[in-house]
């Protein structure tokens, strides 16, 4: 199921229109109609946002299928190419590098541990928990 049923989904379940989730949530209609449709994905404070409103968790609508879209809305065709890049560099590491199993374990719980603390950083400072 895509980020866009999804959202239809959870929004229709709680029963409001696409005007009155944007409405609480601070966009135009147009932008929740794009969403539903797929032709855009929301910013990470939006998402946030719309995640409060409806009562679920960023988990529920976004997944991995999601990621460059939500990149993209963040920070553009360059972010996309960044997050390509590293996840290209991550995977020939961990495919055909020459790194032993113990090390490969010892990098992925070095990322692990980079993202949660930048999560836990931005819930701090006010942000929706996306390292942003």
């Amino acid at each position: 199921m895509t980020f866009s049923e999804k959202l239809q989904k959870a929004r229709k379940n709680k029963k409001l229109t696409q005007v009155q989730l944007a409405e609480q949530v601070g966009v135009t209609a147009r932008c929740i109609q794009n969403y539903e449709m797929g032709a855009r994905y929301p910013k990470r404070d939006i998402l946030a946002r719309i995640c409060k409103t409806l009562g679920v968790r960023i988990e529920t609508l976004v997944g991995s299928d999601d990621f460059f879209g939500i990149v993209e809305a963040e920070d553009g065709a360059a972010g996309v190419a960044s997050a390509k890049e590293l996840l290209s560099c991550a995977g020939a590491l961990f495919a055909g590098g020459e790194l032993s199993d113990e090390d490969k374990d010892k990098v992925m719980l070095a990322l692990q541990n980079i993202y949660w603390k930048e999560k836990a950083r931005s819930m701090q400072s006010g942000g929706n928990g996306s390292g942003k």
